[in-house]
């Protein structure tokens, strides 16, 4: 919980930089609102972009899904979001650096800008916040065994339990024992059967054979 929202925030501050940045100066004092993202793949330029086509749109979007996983939790989505900001930074510097020959960094207002550096912070801050982000955290159903319930119907070793006497005699009655249930049926007995085995008499059969 507490790793998801420390995520959070810093996905968020992440966002934040990222959308601020085109705002302020990306290179000779030129802000990122007027570099058009068709440039990124077409050269660039000295024509000021409208700020719904300039580089602020990716970093919008990038915005977008910052919201979105935050909200869903998806760290996934956040460190997408910091792709794209990295990604576009990285690839407008690729293009400024070919239409001006190199790119240079001076404390005068020229070269590389505060607005380049708030689109990278931004990126970083975004991929740090899906790291540190735990994610949905996963419910798993154990399945609990349950004790084999009573039985309630006549079972071949007696009645069911709760049906026996309970051993409580009134006056003037004769304690029997156990009282079986009237439809219980008694246990499993193996048939039995007799035989006649004839015997020998004497004086009506003589003296015994010899054995051989």
């Amino acid at each position: 919980m507490i790793r998801n929202v420390v995520g959070s925030v810093l996905a968020l501050a992440g966002a934040t930089a990222a959308v601020w940045s085109p705002f302020r100066a990306w290179y000779d004092g030129r802000h990122g609102r007027d570099y058009a993202v068709d440039e990124l793949f077409t050269g660039i330029t000295d024509a000021k972009a409208e700020v719904i086509g300039s580089i602020l749109l990716p970093f919008a979007f990038a915005a977008l899904l910052t919201v979105v996983g935050v909200v869903l939790r998806s760290r996934l989505l956040v460190a997408l979001a910091g792709l794209v900001v990295l990604g576009f930074t990285v690839f407008w510097m690729v293009r400024v650096g070919q239409a001006e020959g190199s790119l240079v960094v001076s404390g005068d207002g020229r070269g590389l800008g505060d607005g380049v550096a708030n689109a990278f912070g931004g990126g970083v801050l975004l991929l740090l916040g899906a790291l540190v982000m735990s994610g949905r955290t996963r419910m798993r159903r154990v399945d609990r065994t349950d004790h084999e319930p009573r039985p309630t119907h006549p079972t071949l070793d007696g009645p069911p339990v709760g049906d026996r006497d309970d051993g409580q005699i009134g006056d003037g009655q004769i304690d029997d024992g156990p009282q079986r249930h009237p439809q219980a049926s008694p246990p499993y007995a193996a048939p039995t059967q007799s035989y006649d085995v004839p015997t020998w008499d004497p004086d009506r059969d003589g003296p015994p054979p010899d054995r051989p």
